[in-house]
Order: structure tokens, then C-alpha cells, then sequence
């Protein structure tokens, strides 16, 4: 297995900038001595949360979505993705804003996108995604607790909130179109135990 001392950056440019993500290639010199352009795009961390809420607190909420059925559910979003052109069932999920940690921007973006504002978090993984063609890191939040809070959509946000019951989540997840950041939150968090039985410790 080689090391990162094998391999040599010999220039590292960066071609274009956008007000999403930065691209660019480093030319390498790799561990046989001969030279390589890799290609890559930076985009700042992100998070992905797990927001278990009671079906109690959705049906004593007016503005909350209908519920497939009473009992614990977990809050999805259904939203347009231009890049794809298609729309998605994902978890809410947004970036991290400088100075903030993956609990934090947890919390804020759960309380934008769905009007829920979670009383308890934590950080189930932190990882670094695509790494064949990304720097980019994403982290899985757990959330729960919820109650309700103030919507606040970006003006590129076009939301719709919906709930699915925790026992059929990834069940749900897995039907097309799936998306990698829903699924692989879900496994993780299945992984976790945070999915079973009616409260989450």
C-alpha cells in the first residue's frame, strides 16, 4: 500500500469558482515517478439529519405535515434537484457554516427547512464523501426531541415536508429515486439503534 510521502504534488491549480463549490486537478507525481493531473471539486461540509419526532407533537401542531399514521415518525423532504433533474425524498440536510460544529448545523437547518427545532442531538459519523473526486465531508446528526419552531426557507429552497414512520424509513428510502446522503444516514443510524423501539435513548 503507498503512502501520501509517495506521492508528490507538483502544482495544484484551481480552474474555475462558483458560489457553490471550487474545481480544479493537482498534477501529481505518483509513486512510479510518472506524472498525473487528478481532478476535483471543493465543497464546503455538510450534514444530514435524523429527526425522530412523536406523533403527538405533529398532531397538537397545525402547521405540521400529516402523518402516514400515529406513532413515531422521521422528517423528510420532498425537493426538485435541477443538477438531476428530479425530485428527491431526502432528509433535511444543508451545509455547515463557518464556525459551526455538525450539531449546530444541524439544528438550524432542521429548524429552516421543516419548522421542527430538535431538544437533544448528536453526531452519529463524520466522513469524507466521494473521495475519488471530492473534498467534501458530510456528517449523519441524529436529532430528536422536536418541537415546533420558525420555518425559514433560502430563497432556492422549495420544501415540502413530509413524514414517514421510523419502522418503514429505509424501507421508504430505498425506493427510486434513491439519493446516497438519505440512505447511507439511515443505515448508520439503523446501525446505531436510534431506529428501534418507540423512544430513542
Amino acid at each position: 500500500m503507498t503512502t501520501p510521502d509517495e506521492w508528490r504534488i507538483l502544482e495544484e491549480v484551481t480552474e474555475y469558482e462558483t458560489p457553490w463549490y471550487d474545481g480544479g486537478y493537482d498534477l501529481l507525481e505518483q509513486p512510479d515517478g510518472s506524472e498525473q493531473r487528478y481532478y476535483w471539486a471543493e465543497l464546503p461540509p455538510a450534514v444530514v439529519v435524523v429527526a425522530r419526532v412523536d406523533g403527538q407533537v405533529l398532531e397538537s401542531d397545525s402547521q405540521s405535515p400529516e402523518a402516514e399514521q400515529s406513532g413515531d415518525q422521521l422528517l423528510f423532504v420532498e425537493q426538485y434537484r435541477p443538477a438531476i433533474r428530479e425530485t428527491h425524498l431526502e432528509l433535511p440536510a444543508g451545509i455547515v457554516e463557518e464556525g459551526e460544529s455538525y450539531t449546530e448545523a444541524a439544528t438550524r437547518e432542521l429548524e429552516e427547512e421543516t419548522g421542527f427545532r430538535p431538544t437533544s442531538t448528536v453526531l452519529l459519523q463524520e466522513y469524507a464523501v466521494a473521495t475519488g473526486v471530492l473534498r467534501h465531508d458530510r456528517g449523519v446528526v441524529y436529532a430528536d426531541g422536536l418541537v415546533p419552531g420558525e420555518r425559514e426557507l433560502d430563497s432556492n429552497e422549495f420544501l415540502e415536508v413530509t413524514t414517514v414512520p421510523v419502522d418503514r424509513a429505509l424501507e421508504r428510502a430505498r425506493e427510486q429515486p434513491v439519493n446516497d446522503s438519505t440512505l447511507s444516514a439511515l443505515l448508520l443510524a439503523r446501525e446505531d439503534g436510534v431506529l428501534s423501539g418507540n423512544n430513542a435513548e
